[in-house]
C-alpha cells in the first residue's frame, strides 16, 4: 500500500479536505479555501478556521462554531429590493447616469448572516444601482439574491463553496454575453468573470474578481492582476470596461506590475484620491473579525478605460457603504462597499 507522500499530489489534498470538513463539519469547498490559505498544514488550517487569526487579509480570519448550513431564504421580509424606492431613481429615468456598487459580502462568515444579508439588500434597494458586482457569495446567499432581487439578472462565477457574482437591472442593463476565465495557479477558487451588456446604447464589459488574499500569495495575485489587465486591453476599443471587485492590492504591488497602462485608470486616483474611500478595509473602525491590531487598506479597487470614441461614459463620484452597523452589533461586511456613480453622455 502506498504511503500518504506517494499518492498524487491532488488525490492527497482531495483527501484532506475530506477530512478537514469532517473535523470542521463544514462544506469540502470551505476546507479547500482554508487549506490552500494554510500552505496545506492541516493543524494552522483548523487553527485559522476556529481562532480568527490575527491577520493582515480580510479572507484569512473567519468566525468560530459556524453553522452546518444557513437557509437565508427561509425568512420572510417585507424589505426586498424590488420592492423598496431608490434614491437615484429619478435621475436614471432620463438614463444620463449610471451607477455601480462592488463589495466583499463576506459570505464565509455565517454568524449572524441573515441579518448581515438583510443589511447589505436595503443599501442595494435605497441606491438601486444599474450593476452590482459582489464577492464571497455563498450558495445560501446567492438562492436569497435571487429571491429578493427579481428585478436583477445574476450571474454567477461558480456554483459552490463561494464565489463571485454580476448583477444587471434587468430594465437598463441588456445581457450580450458572458465568459468566466479561470486562473490556472490560483489556491483559493479565484476567477474573473465577465459580462457583455448595453445600457443607453453603450456597449460595456464588466468584470468582478476575488483576487488571490494574503501577503504570502502576493506573486500570484499580481499575476492575476496580469490577466485582468489583458482581458481589459482585449476588449474591443468602442466599448467602455469596468472592473471591479476585491483585489487584495497593495499599492506597491501595482507598482511592481509596472503600474496600470496609459489607458487604463483607477477611478479613486482619477477622481483625486478622495480620502473618505481610501480604506475599504479597516480593522480599526470595523469590528466584525475581532482583529486587535489595526489595519487599513484600500483592497477594493475600480478600473476604468474609456471607449476609443470617449465621452460616453465618465466617472463621477465614489462613496463607501455598509459603515453602519445592524441591530445584531455587526457591519453588514467586514469590507465596506464602494458606491461609484457615473455621467452618461448621450
Amino acid at each position: 500500500m502506498e504511503s500518504e507522500e506517494e499518492e498524487p499530489e491532488a488525490k492527497r489534498r482531495r483527501l484532506q479536505c475530506v477530512d478537514f470538513a469532517a473535523v470542521a463539519s463544514c462544506d469540502v469547498a470551505v476546507a479547500q479555501c482554508y487549506l490552500a490559505e494554510n500552505d496545506w498544514e492541516m493543524e494552522r488550517a483548523l487553527d485559522s478556521y476556529f481562532e480568527r487569526p490575527e491577520e493582515e487579509s480580510a479572507s484569512e480570519s473567519r468566525p468560530s462554531e459556524p453553522a452546518a448550513c444557513v437557509d437565508l431564504t427561509s425568512e420572510e421580509t417585507s424589505d426586498s429590493i424590488s420592492s423598496k424606492a431608490s434614491r437615484s431613481e429619478t435621475t436614471q429615468e432620463d438614463g444620463s447616469m449610471f451607477s455601480l456598487i462592488t463589495w466583499n459580502i463576506d459570505g464565509l462568515d455565517l454568524n449572524h448572516l441573515q441579518e448581515r444579508a438583510r443589511g447589505v439588500c436595503s443599501y442595494l434597494a435605497l441606491y438601486s444601482p444599474d450593476v452590482i458586482f459582489l464577492q464571497e457569495v455563498i450558495p445560501p446567499y446567492y438562492s436569497y439574491l435571487k429571491k429578493r432581487a427579481s428585478n436583477y439578472e445574476i450571474i454567477a462565477g461558480n456554483e459552490e463553496g463561494y464565489f463571485t457574482a454580476i448583477m444587471l437591472k434587468k430594465s437598463r442593463v441588456k445581457l450580450k454575453s458572458q465568459e468566466i476565465i479561470p486562473f490556472p495557479n490560483t489556491k483559493m477558487m479565484r476567477n474573473l468573470l465577465c459580462v457583455q451588456v448595453s445600457l443607453s446604447g453603450n456597449e460595456l464589459y464588466l468584470m468582478t474578481s476575488h483576487l488571490e488574499s494574503t501577503r504570502g500569495h502576493a506573486v500570484e495575485r499580481m499575476n492575476q492582476l496580469k490577466v485582468v489587465l489583458q482581458k481589459i486591453q482585449e476588449a474591443p476599443e468602442s466599448a467602455t470596461v469596468i472592473f471591479a471587485g476585491d483585489t487584495n492590492l497593495r499599492d506597491q504591488e501595482v507598482t511592481k506590475c509596472g503600474g496600470l497602462p496609459n489607458n487604463i485608470l483607477d477611478v479613486w486616483e482619477f477622481l483625486g484620491k478622495p480620502k473618505h474611500c481610501q480604506y475599504t478595509w479597516d480593522t480599526r473602525v470595523n469590528s466584525n473579525l475581532g482583529i486587535a491590531a489595526p489595519c487599513k487598506l484600500r483592497f477594493d479597487r475600480i478600473f476604468f478605460r474609456a471607449a476609443a470614441d470617449e465621452g460616453h461614459i465618465i466617472p463621477r463620484s465614489l462613496d463607501l457603504l455598509g459603515l453602519e452597523k445592524l441591530d445584531c452589533g455587526k457591519f453588514p461586511s467586514d469590507h465596506w462597499g464602494l458606491l461609484c456613480n457615473l455621467d452618461v453622455i448621450l
